[in-house]
């Protein structure tokens, strides 16, 4: 009996939410994975596998490696290197992360301090490249052609979508141009964020050996699931100090997102005065942040965003209706759910 009055009680921090109770079974292939990942990280300079651990202990939800687990679970896989693709897959991720904390000079990722922050662009930089050079050998070794194939055009994609938003960023630093449209910008997020999202969906089916039709549908689930994710975060940087970041980043750094580009298309002239305004006075302060804000809470800039990211999000689940009912077609379905809840 004492020992039974020494267990904990049950409370909100011990229930495993809906997405834990759902892939709990995944546990083991996940530290797999990670556990691939610090093999690749190996290297006799030091400060690659400092950094990669720095990165890999910050608190990310593996998203992409787990929808890529899925996938090829999906399709009936039934081999071993659906783990390494999945390390992979985090490697691009990861390496993206590096280099996108350089260029906006983030000191935050994930409410911890930036990689950059500790060791420095430079360093920061050459470890991205590592990141990228090494999965691409890896993928080579794999020896399956099709799969490098997918993985090259996505990081082309990847860095066309990159520069695409830099340049619109920095000429609304320089001109204030806030004449971004809404299809323009969903065009750069699937781009910079949605087609890696898509390669991983993608690349288990690949790995599979499933049908082109089974194939096609995984990529496009990808592809939905990836544009709603990065709409979620856009809603965050105006909601959320959860997020790991100053809420107001996104505006403070010239990047325009859904939620102001929709504020812009239906207030008045004169709200849209105060908003170039607050632009143009860089640096934002925090009153102006908060005036803008207002603007956005008043018309529903960020209700329309997260309505938005849910139609994505039906769609991408309306992609798994050719697959029999499964625990991985309903993992995957609770991972486009999550998506519109996370708070990182």
């Amino acid at each position: 009996m004492d020992e039974l009055t020494t267990l904990p009680l049950p409370s909100e921090e011990t229930v495993p939410t809906a997405e834990e109770m759902t892939l709990g079974w995944m546990e083991k292939d996940l530290k797999r994975v990670d556990q691939e990942f610090r093999n690749n990280l190996r290297s006799p300079v030091p400060i690659i596998a400092v950094i990669g651990e720095h990165l890999l202990k910050s608190g990310g939800k593996r998203v992409r490696a787990k929808l890529l687990l899925l996938s090829a679970k999906l399709c009936d896989y039934s081999g071993e290197n659906h783990i390494s693709m999945a390390s992979l897959i985090e490697f691009i991720h990861t390496a993206t992360l590096l280099h996108d904390d350089v260029v906006d000079n983030a000191k935050l990722r994930r409410g911890v301090d930036s990689a950059n922050a500790i060791w420095g662009n430079e360093a920061c930089v050459l470890v991205g490249d590592f990141l990228f050079t090494k999965c691409f050998t890896r993928m080579v070794e794999s020896n399956n052609w099709r799969i490098l194939h997918t993985i090259s055009k996505a990081t082309t994609i990847i860095a066309e979508g990159e520069l695409e938003e830099l340049i619109r960023t920095e000429k609304l630093i320089r001109t204030n141009d806030l004449s971004l449209t809404e299809e323009e910008y969903l065009s750069i997020i699937a781009r910079k964020t949605a087609y890696l999202i898509s390669a991983a969906t993608q690349i288990g089916a690949i790995l599979a050996n499933a049908p082109k039709e089974k194939e096609d549908a995984l990529a496009k689930f990808g592809m939905e699931v990836g544009i709603a994710f990065q709409l979620i975060d856009d809603n965050l940087d105006y909601t959320s100090h959860e997020s790991g970041k100053d809420m107001g980043m996104d505006l403070r750094e010239g990047k325009i997102t859904l939620p102001l580009i929709f504020t812009l298309k239906n207030c008045d002239p004169g709200e849209k005065a105060l908003i170039q305004a607050t632009v143009k006075a860089q640096p934002i302060t925090e009153r102006a942040f908060l005036r803008v804000l207002e603007i956005i809470e008043r018309y529903r800039g960020v209700q329309y965003t997260r309505e938005k990211a849910k139609e994505y999000v039906e769609r991408a689940k309306e992609c798994l209706q050719l697959f029999p009912n499964s625990r991985e077609k309903e993992a995957l379905c609770t991972l486009a759910d999550y998506v519109l809840e996370r708070k990182l």
